[in-house]
């Protein structure tokens, strides 16, 4: 991996991180994420340094985009850089 993709990728995981982060906040949200992933509580807490969970999180946000455009706002990043994010993740 060259440093750019490096970078990128630690860029994508600290949006994913921040992302989770603003997910959590709110327990219903913190609850659909876990309904729709399949994913409980522990497997999350066991799995977050993993890229394909962190692009489950950015892909939970990017298949509603009212939470999308909201976890954006909160964390200071555009949505489209919330998708990309998740696309360095899943490459």
């Amino acid at each position: 991996m060259t440093d750019t993709n490096a970078e990128i990728e630690d860029d994508a995981t600290t949006l994913a991180l921040r992302a989770l982060i603003w997910t959590l906040s709110d327990e219903r949200r913190a609850d659909r994420l876990l309904a729709l992933t399949g994913l409980t509580a522990e497997r999350l807490r066991e799995g977050i340094a993993e890229p394909s969970m962190q692009s489950a999180i950015l892909a939970f946000l990017e298949n509603h985009e009212p939470d999308l455009i909201a976890c954006a706002d909160a964390i200071g990043a555009a949505p489209g850089a919330l998708i990309e994010a998740r696309r360095a993740l899943d490459a």
